[in-house]
């Protein structure tokens, strides 16, 4: 799914489009939007398509779009194959729907254009067959189609010319040469006119040359034309099987329906269509004036001067540069950290080893040790070097002599006495400075909570007023989308308004033209159609159950007979296969066998 919005966002942002979106603006647009997205795209394939959809009634863009998705032969994917889901998530802008459309339209954008245009003049209109009975429809459907055949040539050829890479100059040098032809065939018709003049009978010869050219221009004319007429022949046999198709269908669906249906079906619309007009369509109006009303408080609200933003604006930069700083020292600081964790890794390691080799050679030792019987040995060893070592100390400590010590003793007491006279005014003055140090960094503390508070204050409060403008604007956009689908509901109930208020004066009016345009006399004279048809139909019925009976008779006879004869047929065959073991005798149409 990335790869596909990273594709389509690649593409919008180019020719012709140019939206500059990235992956985050593109993946927050509003399913309106995301659909508006979808229709410019189409447009760029189909200029016709080139529609504002907030002015347009959802149903009407679902149906639009899949009806031009359906000529250029989108396949939805595999979990979305149903037509009324793929319907559904057009109308609501669903992603998982839209998403795969935009792609499959970027990927193949001219080739979509070339059957975009060519679907216009190839997308043959169907006629009813009861108008095809009228000689002028029929004509004219004639004509249509022979046009229709005529653009294919056209189209073919000129894209023919298209690929084969002529250019003008190439032309006009074949045009050239061709004249320069045209003179060496003319001067050679001269020259032959002349030499023929010598030549007995030659206006008879010529004569006869001009007639054969005749034939053969003739011959190849009529090898048209018996072409012509074998694709006349087929296009027609085409146009039958049509028209059988469609009288199957015909008589299908008037085996279904009957006029209980039919009025059952208008009477559900109508009182759908009432509750819409009378009930929902007031309320949801009422309720979108209210959400317009409080938009239209919240906007005539005072907003925040530019003055106050660039203040704020100015503090935010401090506290940026601020941050930075810190996280500068506080990158070197986790640098010193990690690069004095991996010494102390390697240190503690070097130490396991140590350790480990000491145990190893104490646990060699040991063995020498018992293996020569002087087990204890190396303990003792060390016990007597220590021993050792602290009576020769304590015996270094003896030989100082007592008078060194005395002279020390009084040398060091002289000193001390010096430095505390020195030191007095010294330490005084010190207690003074430590005394004001600690008020002034009690007091800096105390400013740099209170800085530290009023500066995350004014960054949540800054966070939170810029969340409240996005979110106002947003809704705004929002509103403004739903205030436009509103008018554009209330214009569509009012057309359907004056539609049933001109149905209800032609329905009432005195005026038998006028009361024949209403739709109820137009559905009743329907009505009593279908029942004449309907009449005739169970008359025909009835014909072919009383004829059913003798009609099965006749056929089992035949197949009887059928079966009789493939009987006698089978007996023959094996009787000129078998060896003649008799003579066959016919008498009277019957067969004997004599041994």
């Amino acid at each position: 799914m990335s790869d596909q919005i990273k594709f389509i966002v690649d593409n919008l942002n180019k020719e012709p489009f140019r939206k500059n979106y990235n992956l985050i603006t593109f993946d927050s647009l509003e399913p309106m939007q995301l659909l508006q997205v979808l229709n410019d795209v189409l447009a760029e394939i189909d200029p016709k398509q080139v529609v504002d959809i907030r002015e347009e009634m959802p149903e009407q863009t679902a149906k639009r779009m899949l009806s031009l998705l359906g000529i250029l032969k989108y396949k939805p994917p595999g979990n979305t194959t149903d037509v009324s889901t793929f319907r559904q998530g057009l109308v609501i802008g669903s992603k998982p729907v839209l998403y795969p459309v935009l792609h499959w339209l970027l990927q193949r954008t001219n080739e979509l254009k070339k059957r975009a245009y060519l679907a216009r003049f190839l997308i043959k209109l169907e006629v009813p067959s009861e108008f095809l009975q009228d000689e002028t429809v029929a004509d004219t459907n004639k004509q249509y189609e022979d046009l229709m055949e005529a653009f294919k040539t056209l189209h073919k050829e000129c894209e023919q010319l298209k690929t084969s890479g002529f250019s003008t100059a190439e032309i006009r040098r074949d045009i050239s040469a061709m004249e320069e032809e045209k003179d060496q065939l003319i001067k050679r018709v001269e020259r032959l006119k002349k030499r023929v003049e010598t030549v007995q009978n030659h206006q008879r010869m010529l004569k006869i040359a001009r007639q054969l050219r005749v034939e053969k221009e003739r011959e190849e004319f009529l090898a048209q034309q018996k072409q012509e007429q074998k694709n006349q022949l087929f296009h027609a046999v085409q146009r039958l099987q049509r028209i059988q198709n469609q009288l199957k269908s015909m008589r299908h669906a008037a085996a279904d329906a009957t006029p209980e249906s039919l009025m059952k079906r208008l009477e559900e619309e109508i009182k759908f269509n009432s509750y819409m007009v009378t009930e929902k369509f007031p309320k949801e109006l009422e309720n979108k004036k209210k959400e317009l009303h409080f938009l239209q408080k919240v906007v005539s609200e005072p907003a925040m001067g530019h003055s106050d933003l660039l203040e704020l604006e100015s503090k935010f930069k401090r506290y940026i540069s601020k941050l930075r700083s810190k996280s500068t020292v506080f990158k070197k600081k986790h640098q010193i950290i990690a690069e004095f964790q991996a010494e102390f890794g390697l240190l503690q390691r070097t130490e396991e080893l140590l350790k480990q080799r000491h145990e190893n050679i104490q646990h060699q030792l040991q063995t020498i040790e018992e293996k020569r019987g002087i087990s204890g040995y190396s303990y003792t060893q060390e016990e007597l070097e220590r021993v050792s070592a602290l009576k020769s100390e304590v015996d270094e400590m003896k030989g100082r002599t007592l008078d060194d010590m005395s002279e020390m003793v009084k040398k060091l007491n002289s000193l001390v006495s010096e430095k505390k006279s020195a030191l007095a005014p010294i330490i005084k003055e010190l207690r003074q400075l430590r005394q004001k140090c600690q008020e002034l960094t009690q007091e800096c503390d105390e400013k740099k909570s209170q800085y530290d508070s009023c500066a995350a204050g004014l960054e949540s409060n800054r966070s939170k007023l810029e969340q409240e403008v996005r979110g106002l604007r947003e809704e705004c956009l929002q509103e403004e989308s739903r205030y436009h689908y509103t008018n554009c509901m209330i214009k569509n109930l009012e057309v359907q308004l004056r539609r049933a208020t001109d149905e209800m004066k032609a329905y009432v009016s005195s005026d038998q033209q006028e009361k024949r345009k209403a739709i109820r006399e137009q559905y009743t004279k329907n009505i009593a159609e279908q029942e004449n048809l309907g009449k005739k139909l169970r008359e025909k019925q009835k014909a072919v159950r009383e004829s059913h009976g003798p009609n099965m008779k006749q056929a089992k006879m035949w197949h009887d007979f059928e079966q009789l004869m493939e009987c006698k047929k089978q007996c023959f065959l094996k009787q000129q296969s078998q060896t003649s073991i008799g003579q066959v005798i016919q008498e009277g149409g019957e067969d004997r066998l004599i041994l």
